[in-house]
């Protein structure tokens, strides 16, 4: 059933309670949309979760099961929930409601594993180029999601930071591990989302730093974590309750 009557009867207590639990780390995070109050709390609530939005998949379509699918669409979820798979326990997130076009998913899911892990960048600048795609499109539920990962992957929290508060790029002074890859990385994110073209000094650095190949599969990534932000905002995917938001309201 939909996330309704269970709003009314858990206590912000008990929610917050389940912020000292340790969660899984996710692949892909849960958006809270700007339909939403401003939050007075960096624990996602059970008051905060709309009232159309299922408890099994924190979003407006229910989770899908592998038994309740046809041929095709057991196709598409045997393609992504695999012992070898991110997705080894099951669909979750966005990636969820892929399922719900299978062929979508089957084409698609192979592409997002190749861009996060299969490019020639390391796991590192792999976690930046998402972070600062989820702070230029602003989806809590992918900075929610990478922040710790980008640390685990080495990505210094001074960068992080700095990316978190958007700072201007010629205030970087000397931050720890800020080289001429990040800065790149960072203008054309910036640039790619929020302006009308990436302009012709920051693509001729990249493709000076990371080749021909290299651009293309950054803005394969760029252009990949937008479209997990436009899928987060249709089905209107929620942090759990219990969850920490990790960026803030800088807006």
């Amino acid at each position: 059933m939909p996330w309704r009557s269970l709003v009314q009867v858990v206590g912000v207590a008990s929610m917050l309670a389940l912020s000292a639990c340790s969660f899984s780390d996710v692949s892909e995070s849960t958006q809270v949309t700007e339909t939403v109050q401003t939050p007075s709390s960096s624990i996602v609530t059970a008051a905060d979760i709309p009232s159309d939005i299922f408890e099994d998949s924190w979003a407006r379509l229910p989770q899908l099961s592998r038994e309740t699918l046809d041929a095709e669409g057991q196709r598409a979820y045997d393609v992504i929930v695999h012992p070898d798979s991110r997705y080894a326990t099951g669909l979750r997130g966005p990636i969820g409601m892929w399922v719900y076009s299978p062929p979508m998913a089957a084409d698609l899911f192979p592409a997002s594993t190749y861009l996060r892990f299969g490019t020639e960048k390391d796991q590192r600048l792999t976690e930046l180029v998402i972070l600062a795609t989820a702070r230029e499109v602003r989806s809590q539920y992918e900075w929610t999601s990478h922040e710790p990962a980008g640390e685990r992957a080495g990505l210094e929290p001074e960068i992080i930071d700095f990316v978190k508060r958007r700072a201007d790029l010629d205030t970087a002074g000397d931050i720890p591990g800020f080289g001429d890859r990040e800065r790149t990385i960072i203008a054309f994110v910036r640039e790619v989302v929020s302006e009308e073209k990436v302009t012709s000094a920051t693509f001729r650095r990249a493709r000076e730093l990371f080749g021909d190949r290299g651009v293309m599969e950054l803005a394969g990534l760029v252009g990949y974590y937008g479209f997990v932000n436009i899928t987060l905002k249709t089905f209107d995917v929620q942090l759990a309750p219990g969850r920490e938001r990790l960026l803030p309201d800088f807006w």
